[in-house]
């Protein structure tokens, strides 16, 4: 038998819930549905629809506000780009040995061809071997000033030190044949020790300070001749971009020659190639702002450093 007048057959219409689910918990929200209900009239059988309110379960809470599954792919993918980047470095690095030694190779077999004549090997480090390592590095190398400088004069060139890549910078700005005053150690580095003895560059060994004076020596001779010699004042890589004191025996090579010293800031090659760690390259902009010659006439060395720093730093704070 069909129900009875007044009574009805309810039908749920978008899942109407359950007399017997569970109450709403906190954080719950209020929803509605249709419900059709069915009821015996005067015209037989018919439908009344009706709104029921419901409750929506709350949306899950995670302990410190933290989704395991979104923080689980978070570090994922940085796990990944830590992979991809060590990659990449590995490549970078192959490359970097790869390119030095074939260009060294060249540059001292020309040196050899032409009689130990430097210049051209030296011009080769500046257009070829550099500008190469700075394109694999991902650098962009921006040079200010050059254009206020007399190159065909002879220069002590003084820079702050971040990175193994400054070398690589100052080879690309200075458009003249450029010189280095290097670490002792440098000597035993296959390739980098022979192209650098065979370019007349000069070792000094810091712990002998009798054999560093003999090293300052050779290297006011080298800078008479008319030699551009560029040396790192501060001794060392700064490990957190701050510019130590400049050391003074630097600039006795300027007095000793007669020579300008000329200030070199360089910005970005911490970023690019870190001091610390393995080969860690990241592409990046490198600035190198070049000063105003400071000259050496009637000047102790002590007061030289202190200029010399000072320019660096004001260079080092240009914007841009």
């Amino acid at each position: 038998m069909g129900p009875l007048a007044g009574e009805g057959r309810r039908e749920p219409v978008c899942g109407r819930r359950d007399d017997t689910a569970p109450l709403a918990g906190a954080g719950a929200t209020p929803a509605l549905q249709v419900e059709r209900r069915w009821t015996w009239g005067a015209h037989g059988l018919a439908e009344r629809p009706r709104l029921r309110s419901r409750w929506l379960p709350a949306a899950p809470r995670y302990a410190g506000g933290v989704n395991p599954q979104t923080d689980s792919l978070a570090l994922d993918a940085g796990r990944l780009q830590r992979l991809l980047w060590a990659a990449a470095n590995a490549v970078q690095f192959a490359f970097t040995l790869a390119w030095t030694a074939g260009w060294i190779a060249l540059a001292l077999a020309v040196w050899a061809l032409s009689g130990g004549r430097r210049r051209v090997p030296l011009r080769m480090a500046s257009r070829c071997w550099a500008p190469g390592l700075l394109w694999g590095a991902g650098a962009r190398c921006e040079v200010e000033g050059a254009e206020r400088v007399d190159w065909s004069r002879p220069y002590v060139l003084v820079a702050n030190h971040e990175s193994v890549i400054d070398i690589c910078a100052l080879f690309r700005a200075v458009p003249a044949p450029l010189h280095f005053l290097l670490k002792q150690e440098m000597r035993r580095v296959p390739f980098v020790g022979w192209y650098a003895r065979a370019m007349g560059m000069v070792f000094i060994p810091r712990e002998n300070r009798r054999a560093a004076a003999d090293s300052l020596r050779r290297s006011a001779a080298l800078v008479r001749d008319g030699a551009i010699l560029c040396i790192f004042p501060e001794g060392t890589r700064s490990r957190d971009g701050v510019v130590a004191p400049f050391r003074p025996g630097a600039f006795q090579t300027a007095l000793a020659a007669g020579a300008e010293v000329l200030p070199v800031a360089l910005a970005g090659t911490g970023a690019v190639l870190p001091p610390d760690g393995l080969f860690r390259v990241r592409p990046g902009t490198i600035r190198v702002r070049i000063g105003t010659p400071i000259p050496t006439a009637g000047r102790d060395r002590q007061a030289l450093a202190g200029e010399a720093r000072e320019q660096v730093l004001a260079l080092l704070a240009r914007r841009g």
